[in-house]
């Protein structure tokens, strides 16, 4: 069965963050998609340190936070989903931090599976938050799944969250269109294979 991993960066674990992303995961379940929220926590979370450990294991170096939890979880789902408050018109800190580990040197496993970021914010500086978190996909072949607008709510508690039709419905919307393109991939793998990768250039500016 198809399944999305859908990731909580807010500290706050059933908070306004987790439901929007349950808006989104209702809506792939009543396609017969499994999800699975899976919460960063509250602990500390180190930033990268592009120690290349991960290079020869798969697996972050640090193994004292939730980081490399996700990967696992991450390289056999289908899709992911990355939800994260709106702090200072940016992405919350501890879950940037948990993305560069996320991304860092792993990324190759992550290619051609369907991503979507949301953000929620009491009033703005969410499309700046959502813009960060997408770069994350577009550097890794991932492709970007939208919906009918940008993928944030408004809302300092969850109950003012579900008050936010327009944002709810984008979260639907979201699901729609990602159960959509997970279902077009799982038809056409017999008949339309994946891109041919062509080995990395890495040009230098500076010799």
């Amino acid at each position: 069965m198809l399944n999305v991993l859908l990731i909580n960066g807010s500290p706050h674990k059933n908070g306004c963050t987790f439901t929007a992303l349950s808006e989104a995961a209702g809506q792939l379940n009543k396609h017969g998609i499994e999800t699975n929220i899976f919460h960063i926590g509250t602990n500390p979370i180190r930033g990268c340190i592009a120690c290349g450990k991960c290079t020869q294991t798969g697996l972050c170096a640090f193994n004292d936070d939730t980081v490399n939890e996700a990967v696992g979880l991450l390289k056999i789902a289908d899709a992911l989903v990355v939800g994260s408050p709106v702090y200072y018109a940016s992405t919350n800190g501890s879950l940037l931090a948990f993305m560069d580990r996320l991304f860092f040197r792993k990324s190759a496993a992550y290619a051609y599976k369907p991503a979507a970021a949301i953000v929620n914010c009491r009033r703005g500086g969410a499309t700046t938050a959502f813009e960060m978190l997408n770069r994350f996909f577009s550097i890794s072949s991932m492709p970007i799944v939208t919906s009918q607008y940008w993928n944030q709510t408004h809302g300092t508690t969850p109950d003012e969250v579900r008050q936010d039709l327009e944002g709810l419905q984008t979260m639907r919307t979201l699901g729609n269109n990602m159960a959509w393109l997970l279902k077009c991939i799982e038809n056409s793998k017999e008949t339309v294979a994946f891109p041919v990768k062509e080995s990395p250039i890495a040009t230098n500016f500076i010799r």
